[in-house]
């Protein structure tokens, strides 16, 4: 992403940082957003991202017991793929694209301008083993926290934005998908009705399309 800075009432800003030329086709304000003190928060796991073709994809069932097994049980019909989601653990920054900055070497604020240089899609991470489909996790998620979370989101080329940049600091801009991070389970229901271990599922699902902007 290209940026520029622009110091108040005549001052000269330092060089910025950034390459290329990029024309901006939309824009977002800067009155309420947020400048934080450090980068964007990471994953703590090792995830898997999931590819938006694969969403769908239920993984095959290869457990005991099968109907037929215990007959003289209880019958719970064809084995049930489970996800249950636990808790909600915050928004994960994924950028798209190279992260910029803009320092002012000025003794007065200048007015930084970001502007996105690529497109890209961000998609859904999983940790763990998630005995149904993605979008089963989703809907989930959707139905327990009233949260709004998709397959994917895509971050659009030519998106700029304006800050305030304070004397003697460095405003980072890094253009992406903001991601929800959940914590759930996941086990099968066999036929007779009992169940296998639950395992841990944490998950990472695209929530809205933004900047993440720090100072420094």
């Amino acid at each position: 992403m290209v940026g520029t800075a622009h110091a108040d009432q005549g001052e000269s800003p330092s060089p910025s940082s950034g390459a290329g030329q990029t024309q901006s086709t939309d824009s977002d304000t800067a009155e309420d957003t947020v400048i934080n003190t450090a980068p964007p928060r990471e994953p703590e796991e090792q995830v898997t991202e999931i590819p938006a073709e694969a969403v769908d994809d239920e993984p095959t069932y290869t457990g005991k017991p099968t109907p037929g097994d215990a007959p003289n049980g209880p019958d719970c019909g064809a084995p049930q793929s489970v996800y249950r989601a636990k808790t909600r653990d915050g928004e994960y920054h994924k950028g798209v694209g190279p992260t910029n900055a803009n320092h002012n070497g000025t003794s007065r604020t200048a007015r930084s301008t970001f502007t996105s240089e690529v497109t890209g899609e961000v998609g859904v991470a999983i940790q763990g083993e998630l005995e149904t489909s993605v979008n089963r996790l989703l809907a989930t998620i959707k139905a327990k926290f009233n949260v709004t979370v998709t397959a994917k989101l895509t971050a659009k080329l030519g998106n700029s934005i304006a800050v305030d940049t304070p004397p003697h600091r460095t405003t980072h801009a890094k253009y992406g998908v903001y991601r929800l991070k959940h914590t759930g389970v996941s086990y099968v229901i066999h036929s007779n009705c009992t169940t296998t271990p639950e395992k841990k599922v944490v998950s990472y699902s695209p929530y809205r399309v933004g900047w993440n902007l720090w100072e420094s």
